[in-house]
This record gives C-alpha cells, structure tokens and sequence, in this order.
C-alpha cells in the first residue's frame, strides 16, 4: 500500500514510467560502469539528478523486514506472444494490454518485464543470479513493480523462450508461441514491500515494490545466454533512510 505522503507527488506526474523512458533515450548517456555509470548518474544531466539525491531509492538490501499483513498480489496474466526488446540495457518483454495486477483496491496494468544480472535486491546480503521486474502503471501515475529472484536450476521454458528469441544486438523479436508470465512466480508467497524508485535513470520515486522472498529456478545456459549479452546490468545498492520495510507471507 503506498503511503499518504506520496500520493501529492504521484499526483503531479501522469506518466513517470513514460516520462522516464523518454529521458533515458533523449538524455545523456548512460551505463552501469565506466564514465556514465551508476555512481554518476545523478551528475549526468538534469533529469537524472534524483539519482544522486534522492531519499527512497531503490534497489536496497531486504533485511530487518518487519512483520505485517500485506494486501495480497492478485494476477490476471494473460498468455501472450510478447514482443522481446534489447534496449542496449536489458532483454525487455512488451505486453500488450489486458494483463492486470490487483494490490487491495488498486488495479495495476503490466506494461513489460525486464531481467537483471546479478539481482539488484539482496537478501540478507545474499545476492541471486539474476532479478525480474514486472513493471505495472495505476491511477495518478503509479507503478507497481513485482521483482523474482533467479538462480540456476531446472529449465524455465518461459525464460528459455525469451533467450531464445532476444536479439544480441540492440533491436526486437515478436515470439512466435504464447509465453505465460505466471511462470516466473514462485510457489512462496513470502515478499518483502516498500516504497522506492525506478533502477535506472531518472530513478523517479514513484515505485511501490514487491519482491518474492523465494527464488524460481532458470537454467544455467540460460543464464549464461543473458550474462553474454548484458554481463552485469545490476545498480548498486541504496540505503533504505527513513524508509518501512515491509515482509508479509
């Protein structure tokens, strides 16, 4: 649930996440290391100075949850054959409209899922192979985000469609079958929430996360397939502040 505090802000800004796309591609470059890395994001351009300065950044290290009762994630996913997008930042899949997350009375409609590697969150300090982000838009502006950890195990056929068709250069592919996103979730329903950002630039606070405390298993080829393209994509981690962390089951 997002907090009172937030709601003025959220108010102001009709589309952050699109917003937010348009100043990553109009704006200064920028990367994970070297000269436009994420430690100088915030000194890139105007547009990317909450990067630097911002007190609810995201990802952070989940420890020291507390315990509460979470309005439960209720996912109307549909099958689709997704359009897989390299960005030159991350493999991304593009849904097409209808597919909705429900937090409480709030109702969130899932724009696209992109992959991490390494995970941005930790656990405990425990980092994972990789992380997924479904990103979702609500009313006023709002996002909804669901992060999945990833480590090596049995074969994802999901993540093993969408390697197979993500280009290794910038560019994109329509999958040619139906992928469900509801593979990608994990049989626990232990996560942690709390109030952050986007990972990349302009970093806009306007995230309500929520990340599974259980990882799903991918294969390691398939992990490899992503790490050849996009090696470390990861942004470090950010304090939590004055922020609620939040663990519900």
């Amino acid at each position: 649930m997002l907090l009172s505090r937030r709601r003025f802000s959220l108010g102001l800004l009709a589309c952050p996440l699109c917003a937010g796309a348009a100043q990553a591609a109009d704006g200064p470059h920028w990367d994970y290391e070297g000269p436009g890395g994420a430690q100088k994001w915030g000194e890139l351009g105007e547009g990317y100075k909450t990067c630097g300065i911002g007190a609810e950044q995201s990802p952070i290290d989940l420890s020291d949850a507390v315990k509460a009762t979470l309005d439960p994630l209720q996912f109307n996913w549909k099958p689709q054959p997704f359009k897989i997008v390299n960005n030159g930042h991350t493999i991304q899949a593009n849904a097409a409209p209808g597919s909705t997350l429900a937090i409480g009375k709030e109702t969130y409609n899932l724009l696209q899922f992109h992959f991490h590697a390494p995970s941005e969150h930790t656990v405990n300090g425990k980092r994972f192979a990789m992380e997924v982000h479904f990103v979702h838009a609500g009313p006023d502006g709002r996002l909804a985000v669901v992060g999945v950890f990833m480590q090596p195990g049995r074969r994802n056929t999901a993540f093993a469609a969408i390697m197979q068709a993500a280009p290794r250069t910038e560019g994109e592919k329509t999958l040619g079958e139906p992928v469900d996103p509801r593979q990608f979730l994990p049989t626990g329903k232990a996560l942690f929430r709390y109030e952050g950002s986007l990972t990349t630039p302009p970093c806009s606070e306007v995230v309500e996360w929520n990340v599974f405390e259980q990882p799903i298993d991918v294969a390691d080829a398939d992990i490899k397939a992503f790490q050849a393209i996009f090696p470390m994509n990861a942004r470090p981690l950010q304090p939590l502040n004055r922020r609620f962390l939040l663990r519900g089951v």
